[in-house]
């Protein structure tokens, strides 16, 4: 009995910490997004710029290897971020994306 109610606060510890970890994560990534100036050109749920796609979707569009090469490699109107950006910063950037994907409608 004990020995499952210690494994159970060692899954609940485990899983709160995890989420407080990737809820900074997606912090971060918003200032990423702010700060690198992706909001130029892209939008998420009409906020932000309009020569690029809105992102609010790209959770759900692209996996996250896709996202990677698209911001670090860019294409022929996305200039590549791979040289600016770190890769924590990178990763940030792909989670905090990832969160803001469209919620589907019921």
């Amino acid at each position: 009995m004990r020995l499952g109610l210690l494994v159970l606060v060692i899954l609940m510890v485990c899983s709160s910490t995890g989420f407080a970890s990737s809820r900074s994560q997606r912090v971060h990534g918003a200032s990423v997004f702010a700060a690198s100036g992706c909001s130029h050109c892209h939008s998420i749920r009409n906020a932000g710029g309009h020569k690029g796609p809105d992102l609010a979707g790209v959770g759900r569009r692209l996996k996250k290897d896709q996202m990677r090469r698209q911001i670090t490699e860019g294409s022929k109107r996305m200039p590549p971020f791979g040289d600016t950006l770190q890769e924590k910063e990178l990763a940030d950037l792909i989670s905090y994306l990832r969160s803001c994907r469209d919620k589907t409608k019921k």
